[in-house]
């Protein structure tokens, strides 16, 4: 896992975490938290995709440079 994706995905867990105590407690707060942890999900797919993108490339020109 790229450590972009990783780091997104961490984010992303602590902003669910702080919605669900935020609305627990009755503050609307909780639901930026909740747009919040959208946003770096989103970010964790894209380099996750991008690093499988990459990879494939990679085997792509491994395999066209052995034909």
């Amino acid at each position: 896992m790229p450590r972009n994706a990783l780091f997104a995905s961490i984010v992303c867990l602590l902003a669910v975490v702080a919605a669900v105590v935020s609305l627990v407690q009755g503050r609307w707060l909780g639901l930026i938290w909740v747009l919040m942890a959208g946003v770096f999900s989103n970010i964790a797919w894209y380099h996750l995709r991008r690093a499988r993108q990459a990879k494939a490339a990679a085997l792509a020109r491994e395999s066209a440079q052995e034909a």
